[in-house]
């Protein structure tokens, strides 16, 4: 038994290592971590990374298709991707880390009245001239704080997604969590999602069904705009 519990703290120790390396290597900051790391098995689908998106081109500041976190928000993450997982359930990730870069991106884009090739899909009863007045743009994100993540569950033998009723990142009441127009299939999947975040430490956000923040996120205050890379 020593033999096993010294062998599982080694290959946890030089997992760790490995982790804190890739993070020096890649130029993120210290206390940040890449979560194909931290959670291996989560599916990642970085939207601002290509044109699948409201704006409808890739967002500045993603260099690469990948997801950071604080090692906080990760490990909190990791939590709930153990939960689901004995119930043939995952995660699949949008996005984590947004770059104050990407921010800015989305304010030009939003001022830009004439740009509304993707509105149809994603905000076809929002007028983009509303978007500051009504919220869904502003110039700062808690996403920059790094302990925000935008997600979903998925079947993890398929990789289909729940049905929560709206795309993510569809603007309007639909997209509201607690939205009783809602089928029970939705309400049910939405409720879901949100009890387990909740029970590893993350709070909603009562626009947007696939949003969470770490309640003791360690950067309240600080807005990072080093690249996704």
């Amino acid at each position: 038994m020593r033999k096993v519990i010294g062998g599982f703290c080694l290959n946890f120790l030089m997992v760790l290592l490995s982790a804190l390396a890739g993070a020096a290597e890649s130029g993120i900051p210290d206390g940040f971590v890449y979560v194909a790391t931290a959670v291996p098995d989560a599916v990642l689908e970085v939207r601002y990374y290509g044109e699948n998106n409201f704006v409808g081109e890739r967002i500045d500041g993603y260099l690469a298709p990948k997801v950071i976190l604080t090692r906080q928000a990760a490990s909190a993450l990791a939590g709930v991707q153990a939960e689901l997982r004995p119930f043939g359930l995952g995660l699949k990730l949008f996005d984590g880390y947004r770059p104050q870069r990407a921010v800015d991106h989305f304010v030009r884009w939003a001022a830009d009245l004439s740009d509304t090739r993707n509105k149809s899909r994603f905000y076809p009863g929002v007028d983009k001239k509303n978007l500051f007045r009504d919220g869904y743009i502003a110039a700062k994100s808690g996403h920059s704080r790094g302990s925000t993540i935008d997600l979903t569950i998925v079947d993890s033998e398929t990789g289909d997604e729940l049905d929560m009723g709206t795309p993510f990142d569809f603007f309007g009441p639909k997209s509201w969590p607690k939205n009783a127009a809602m089928s029970a299939e939705v309400r049910s999947n939405r409720a879901l999602l949100r009890s387990v975040m909740e029970r590893h430490g993350f709070k909603p956000y009562e626009a947007e069904w696939w949003h969470f923040t770490l309640a003791e996120e360690p950067h309240p205050d600080t807005y990072f705009d080093f690249p996704v890379q």
